[in-house]
């Protein structure tokens, strides 16, 4: 699940009916075909988690890591990502994102530890972090205002949409001939989008039709962050001594890219999750569970303090200062979480313990998953007519009627009258409240601040996701009856986690509900 940041408008309307050029064209397919593999990401690891465990010999306390590693990279470094697109220039960021993302999927392809498969995780999940919001802000600056941006945003939004339901095919079937094949596909995808980019992907000056970006120097086309001087040839900053190469662009100091925070930002998460999984192996008395909990608390307020005091901190917090904002970021990170912890366990159930095929697991998932591709691209009409706060509650109850029901759904599973409905609800709940919650999330904010709170907003989506897997993979571990138990055993032991899944699902109904009462006493 991703949202949008509010595009800016830089450009002066077209007419609707200019035609593309086949570079804008192509351009497109850049974008969106990398937002399409962005998308997929999540799911393509999802029906691949039984085989990856029994290969690799691991459990699912550390399977989790392919989904929470990709979630934390991703959310843990969002703000930071922003940073360095902001600082680098977005063409050479966007380049390097593709290229660290096609090492890794090789890399992740060929581990044989599942540490390494982490680590090429999360260094994915950055990479999405980077190329995401990039490919929206290159659309609002290369795609001139009006209908023929519309129509790009509609095209990325649609393959976003879709990336989710085609990486749950994909893996499906790849997963039948070997779990490897579907961390190794998006490599030559991504080196194909990044040869086409060096040359479609435009520097700085390059945007607008070939204009200097507003705010930026006539010679800027190597995508400098608007201020740097163009005549001085060897791309320092004013000031500065020489020494630096020629042609390169100033190096802003350590400081403005907010090194410390990120740091002290993902670690604090990447310990929580860790601290979380590690509690049914070794109990609440432990160092590896109570102390990494402890050692995340520490992280993530040395982060609050690190912002806090910043001259240039990663965060706005004054994005915080609204309802709407905080209510979005909650209810969509409750909507995500629990719908990825849901697949994590079903996953478990209808492989590990049900015997049914990746591909066959792929495609009983389809029902929550589809719907949403086919109504992505009228769902802007649907907040229009009925208003974001009703959409938002709509899409909150009918996910949790569906935790509710496969509670209630005896073992063996019955999909017909058990799995298929609860997805079907599921699905239903995020075509009504996907769109609005991302509309929601900014719709207080000034507009100078939207960009940031999309950030913000994008990052609580990851976090609650990374969360969710995690505390579902721990209660899936930590209530496994003894080896050689019954089936039905087996099963009865996914009672707390698909409790926990109902439990959260229910706070992002008891959020959306509290925006209902705010749009009758007042704006949020």
């Amino acid at each position: 699940m991703t949202s949008s940041p509010l595009l800016p408008s830089h450009t002066a309307p077209a007419p609707a009916h200019a035609r593309w050029s086949p570079r804008m064209w192509g351009l497109l397919v850049v974008l969106a075909g990398n937002m399409l593999i962005d998308a997929l990401e999540v799911s393509v690891a999802l029906v691949a988690l039984p085989a990856i465990g029994t290969d690799l010999g691991a459990p699912l306390t550390a399977m989790q890591w392919t989904i929470t590693g990709f979630a934390v990279g991703f959310g843990g470094l969002m703000l930071f990502g922003a940073r360095a697109v902001a600082l680098l220039g977005r063409r050479r960021v966007y380049l390097a994102a593709l290229v660290g993302f096609a090492a890794a999927s090789l890399v992740g392809a060929l581990a044989e530890d599942p540490s390494l498969l982490t680590a090429t995780r999360v260094v994915k999940g950055f990479c999405a972090a980077l190329t995401a919001p990039t490919g929206l802000a290159i659309i609002a600056t290369a795609f001139p205002e009006g209908p023929q941006r519309n129509r790009a945003l509609s095209v990325y939004t649609l393959f976003g949409a879709g990336g989710f339901t085609a990486g749950l095919l994909l893996s499906g079937w790849l997963t039948g001939f070997s779990w490897r094949l579907t961390f190794a596909f998006p490599a030559p995808a991504v080196l194909v989008l990044f040869v086409l980019g060096l040359r479609l992907i435009p520097g700085a000056g390059e945007e607008n039709g070939g204009g200097p970006p507003p705010g930026a120097t006539a010679g800027d086309r190597d995508g400098r962050p608007p201020g740097t001087m163009t005549g001085d040839r060897t791309g320092r900053p004013p000031g500065t001594t020489a020494g630096g190469r020629a042609g390169r662009p100033p190096r802003p100091p350590l400081r403005r890219y907010g090194f410390a925070s990120a740091a002290a930002f993902l670690a604090g998460l990447l310990a929580l999750v860790q601290g979380i999984t590690s509690v049914p192996a070794h109990g609440w008395a432990d160092l590896r569970s109570t102390g990494l909990l402890a050692l995340a608390a520490g992280l993530l307020a040395l982060f609050v303090a690190l912002e806090r005091a910043s001259a240039h901190p990663l965060i706005r917090f004054e994005a915080l200062r609204s309802r709407a904002m905080i209510r979005s970021a909650l209810g969509a990170a409750c909507l995500n979480g629990s719908y990825l912890g849901l697949l994590f366990v079903l996953t478990h159930q209808l492989q590990s313990l049900a015997d049914w095929s990746p591909l066959r697991t792929a495609a009983a998932f389809l029902p929550a998953a589809a719907p949403l591709v086919v109504t992505a691209l009228f769902s802007g009409r649907i907040v229009a007519r009925f208003g974001a706060p009703r959409l938002i509650a709509a899409g909150a109850l009918l996910p949790f009627a569906g935790y509710l029901l496969l509670l209630r759904t005896p073992w063996p599973p019955a999909y017909a009258t058990g799995i298929l409905p609860a997805m079907l609800l599921v699905g239903a709940g995020f075509v009504l409240s996907f769109a609005a919650l991302n509309s929601q999330a900014t719709s207080q904010l000034p507009p100078a601040e939207r960009g940031a709170g999309s950030g913000l907003y994008q990052t609580a989506v990851q976090v609650g996701a990374a969360l969710s897997v995690a505390l579902v993979a721990a209660l899936l571990t930590g209530a496994a009856p003894p080896a050689g138990a019954a089936p039905a055993e087996f099963a009865e032991a996914c009672r707390p986690a698909l409790t926990l899944v109902a439990a959260v699902g229910g706070l992002g109904l008891l959020t959306a509900l509290t925006g209902l009462r705010s749009r009758r006493t007042g704006p949020p």
